[in-house]
């Protein structure tokens, strides 16, 4: 062989290996995804967090878990996310605090080439590859419809709405308001109220309407800290206002079964969780991804607490994924 034509022969083939090398390289690099919640403290967030480790155990992907440590803190949300986007994570799983203030970080993070999807809530913007989350529309008019059941059809009801902006539960609350026009005229909401995703807020805002309306009949709880709150509000006192609530905790489902709480309306966070990371790295892999993946919600009473089904959604193992 010509010795010029040896030397280009070899440096093709080196430089085709070196890029077999890069290629492989790439290939065994751990994709990383950052998952973004609103909040740390709830067991709700817990639970997703818990499932969003068992998707990435499963998958390979490694994940970073954060949250601003109040789930009013939107700002902070958005600098935990302007540092996954400069980290350059491989895709990012976000539950934005509010569906407005978020808009420009995602679009931010989808100009970047990094996949975001939604979880739990929503975001005014529909750049996103998937949002995962609970039917909060239909999750809001199964509540109404139980607190129909229980006044039969008749009296005032009190509501402990969650916080401006999030879409979530705006979606729930609107659910229950429009039951209530549709099915049951005989009752009215007499005052409604925020608690700012706070428990002792809730809680406030709650003993304000009790006291403001002594003979209310029912009261509806759109999230975890705004039910802990209403609940520890209707402790001790002699009116017998029937509670429908929203997701669950050790405390709720313990109201529950004393009859406190008649009712709650109960999520799959862990689901929500493991689906989002799930979605990311089907994204990630050039797989199709459903652009709106919405969970049924659990009417949850003192009948049927026992189901092993019920069971399992309200107490996943978190030991077993966050320790």
């Amino acid at each position: 062989m010509n010795p010029t034509r040896f030397r280009l022969v070899r440096a093709a083939g080196l430089a085709l290996g070196l890029l077999a090398l890069m290629a492989g390289c790439r290939h065994d690099k751990k994709r990383v995804i950052g998952v973004i919640a609103q909040g740390r403290a709830h067991m709700f967030w817990q639970s997703i967090h818990a499932g969003a480790v068992a998707a990435s155990r499963e998958t390979g992907a490694e994940i970073f878990w954060n949250a601003p440590t109040s789930e009013t803190d939107y700002a902070g949300q958005l600098q935990i996310m302007d540092a996954m986007i400069n980290r350059r994570v491989d895709a990012i799983a976000v539950s934005p605090i509010d569906k407005k203030a978020m808009v420009g970080v995602v679009e931010r993070a989808t100009r970047a080439g990094i996949p975001v999807i939604i979880f739990d809530t929503g975001v005014d913007t529909d750049v996103y590859v998937a949002r995962v989350a609970t039917d909060n529309y239909a999750a809001g008019r199964m509540a109404a419809e139980r607190m129909g059941a229980i006044l039969d059809g008749k009296g005032k009801v009190l509501m402990v709405a969650c916080q401006p902006g999030s879409a979530s539960t705006i979606a729930r609350e609107q659910g229950f308001e429009d039951v209530l026009k549709e099915k049951f005229p005989g009752l009215r909401i007499a005052d409604k109220r925020f608690g700012m995703s706070d428990f002792a807020k809730s809680l406030a805002v709650a003993e304000n309407m009790l006291t403001a309306h002594p003979d209310a009949d029912g009261m509806f709880a759109s999230n975890e800290t705004g039910s802990v709150g209403a609940a520890q509000a209707l402790k001790g006192r002699k009116n017998k206002v029937k509670m429908v609530g929203f997701d669950s905790s050790p405390t709720l489902i313990e109201d529950v079964k004393t009859g406190l709480i008649d009712a709650l309306v109960v999520q799959h966070p862990f689901k929500i969780g493991y689906e989002s990371v799930r979605a990311a790295v089907d994204k990630l892999d050039g797989k199709p991804v459903e652009k709106d993946r919405q969970l049924a919600a659990r009417l949850v009473t003192r009948e049927n607490l026992g189901d092993p089904e019920i069971q399992a959604q309200l107490n996943p193992d978190l030991k077993k994924y966050l320790q």
